[in-house]
């Protein structure tokens, strides 16, 4: 469990001589020797959890250790959950490719859109075909035009080195 605080003192591990002591309804008792803070969590049968161990003098609060790591964990679950995952598809053209070809590619870039992934089009000229350059502009419009109901155009064709580059994102 990364995201979790790194090492939390707990009970007897807390290192300071007095601490500002919380309750477990969350209400500041004040600042009270180590030793009576042990005690009073220790007659709720709580644990003493140091919750911010650079403040002078640190803060502890009464508190269910356990609970409080599994909601910790729930925390950085529910983080992780949010965060956007997608993965970038590279579909490669040829200025030569056929129509039979081209549909099949098509196809697989509408899928991986619908699975929420960007796709890159690559469209790549060897020797002479460099010369053809038109040709794959048509090509990358219409890879636009057939995916124009599942993508939007993130990056419009453009030429890097030997390739023409066009990247879809879904919608």
């Amino acid at each position: 469990m990364k995201g979790i605080a790194k090492k939390v003192n707990v009970n007897h591990r807390i290192r300071a001589k007095e601490v500002r002591l919380i309750d477990p309804e969350g209400r500041q008792v004040g600042v009270v020797p180590i030793n009576e803070a042990l005690k009073i969590a220790e007659s709720f049968d709580l644990d003493l959890v140091e919750v911010a161990p650079n403040a002078n003098p640190p803060v502890c609060k009464i508190m269910d250790y356990g609970r409080y790591k599994y909601q910790q964990s729930k925390k950085l679950q529910e983080a992780k959950k949010k965060q956007s995952l997608f993965q970038v598809k590279e579909i490669k053209f040829r200025p030569k490719t056929e129509e039979h070809d081209f549909k099949v590619k098509v196809r697989h870039i509408k899928r991986f859109l619908e699975s929420r992934d960007k796709v890159k089009v690559t469209l790549i000229f060897r020797g002479r075909e460099i010369s053809l350059t038109d040709i794959g502009f048509k090509i990358l419009n219409q890879v636009i035009e057939e995916t124009s109901d599942v993508a939007v155009v993130e990056q419009p064709p453009r030429m890097e080195g030997r390739n023409m580059v066009l990247v879809l994102a879904p919608k």
